[in-house]
């Protein structure tokens, strides 16, 4: 293991604690020390210079690196490479980005070496405990990191959270994609809190049991269950509920951006995620916000709705349904990245290693599961009967959640963005004719009738 900040720290605990015997390395040598010396008696080798870490390990190495991403993950390679030898492996556990992932197997695969590029999701915890697992690279570098690999993951009633992704940079997109949808649950859920509170008068209290109950329900997940346990922590310095005092300004790593872009690059629309891409940028322009707060007041609330009941089990079915929508919109996007760079990914298989370890793991995922055993080459969620089912019963709820959150005034850009992402793709007819009809007129840029089969021929319109 190279690198010993918290995720290598816990990773190689985790790895040692299953029966195998780990070499460590770290780029300031007293923290090496420091780890050798809280884990005395186990089976660790410390070691102070790459060259001695190199030296400790059987053949053919494996050699997982848990470093910043970016540069400093190609300056690893340029001081390791030489001290390697032909068949040895080294995975980068790090959020790399895919492309990057994809040169560097070239680079080491033209010395005979064999890179992973392996997403690593579950935080702290999972790192030590057991995380969700994406490798990607040779079925060869797979099958020898697969013991350590499926000893180390997270289990479900599925089997250990770890599949093999495909070559090259397959294991770092699929893991990209992850966090993207991970954006996009967070977003859902903060617009349902928000609605629920603003909307209805939900204080933390009662927040905390909603959610507990939806945490019983489909909605059951990690991300509703801690949902649940922030609404009842209570702040030391006022005795207030602490999410109340916490500022509303998000953060982000950039992952997201990356799911974004890859999904222009290859147009597969994302609504929901890039909705909540732009939550957390809008989020950040608190000083505007509050300004604009001031210029420009919004309209009275609505009345608070009478059934407290039913308007909390509308929001539920609203979450639910935005869902669903956000996971086909990422799973799409797995399957157009795998038919562009060949991979063979098996989405039923990407939802099964999501089950546990993760932060996107939830029930909701065996559906998943069986909506791909039902149909392998399933082109998007929305179109399994199931799913199917789900949405046309939860649709009026949904509905009604939306439009009241835009008549007082709540934004819920990731709830109508599914909603709208939903309608979209069931519509026979957009009027994006009219689009076409006006890029011809301005540009020559010809259009096909509709009324010339599928195969039409471009013409254009002299249109003055």
């Amino acid at each position: 293991m190279i690198g010993l900040a918290v995720m290598g720290s816990n990773l190689a605990l985790n790895v040692e604690e299953h029966g195998f015997s780990v070499a460590v390395w770290n780029r300031e040598p007293e923290a090496t020390r420091r780890f050798a010396a809280a884990n005395a008696g186990k089976k660790f080798t410390a070691t102070e210079t790459l060259e001695h870490f190199v030296r400790e390990l059987e053949r053919p190495r494996k050699i997982m690196m848990m470093i910043k991403a970016g540069a400093p993950v190609d300056e690893m390679l340029d001081r390791l490479m030489p001290l390697l030898e032909e068949g040895d492996v080294v995975i980068d556990g790090g959020n790399s980005w895919f492309k990057d992932t994809q040169l560097r197997a070239k680079r080491l695969l033209d010395r005979r070496l064999h890179f992973v590029g392996s997403g690593v999701s579950g935080g702290e915890e999972g790192a030590r405990f057991g995380p969700s697992l994406m490798p990607g690279g040779t079925r060869e570098s797979w099958e020898s990191i697969r013991p350590v690999f499926e000893a180390i993951a997270a289990r479900s009633d599925s089997g250990p959270c770890v599949t093999y992704c495909g070559t090259d940079g397959a294991g770092h997109f699929v893991k990209m994609v992850h966090n993207g949808i991970e954006y996009g649950d967070m977003q859902l859920i903060a617009e349902a809190y928000d609605v629920l509170r603003r909307g209805l008068g939900c204080r933390a209290e009662e927040l905390a049991s909603i959610f507990d109950e939806w945490n019983r329900g489909p909605l059951q997940s990690f991300l509703i269950e801690i949902t649940a346990k922030i609404f009842r922590k209570r702040d030391p310095e006022t005795n207030g509920a602490l999410v109340d005092r916490i500022l509303d300004k998000a953060g982000q790593k950039g992952t997201g951006k990356w799911t974004a872009q890859v999904a222009l690059d290859l147009a597969v629309p994302i609504p929901t995620i890039a909705a909540a891409i732009d939550a957390r940028v809008l989020s950040s322009m608190k000083d505007e916000r509050v300004e604009a707060a001031k210029a420009l007041p919004s309209k009275p609330m609505p009345a608070t709705p009478q059934n407290r009941a039913q308007f909390i089990a509308g929001v539920h079915d609203a979450l639910y349904a935005a869902k669903i929508c956000s996971y086909a919109q990422g799973f799409a996007l797995i399957q157009a990245g795998a038919r562009e760079w060949k991979w063979d990914i098996d989405l039923r298989e990407i939802a099964r290693i999501w089950k546990a370890g993760c932060i996107i793991r939830a029930k909701f995922l065996d559906s998943i599961m069986q909506a791909y055993e039902r149909r392998p080459d399933l082109p998007n969620l929305l179109l399994d009967e199931a799913f199917g089912v789900d949405v046309a019963r939860t649709n009026d709820a949904w509905r009604s959640c939306v439009g009241f959150a835009q008549s007082a005034g709540i934004p819920v850009p990731a709830f109508a963005a599914s909603l709208a992402y939903f309608d979209s793709y069931r519509t026979a007819d957009l009027p994006q004719n009219l689009t076409q009809a006006q890029r011809d007129f301005f540009g020559a840029h010809t259009y096909q009738r509709n009324d010339a089969g599928p195969d039409a021929e471009f013409v254009h319109t002299d249109w003055e």
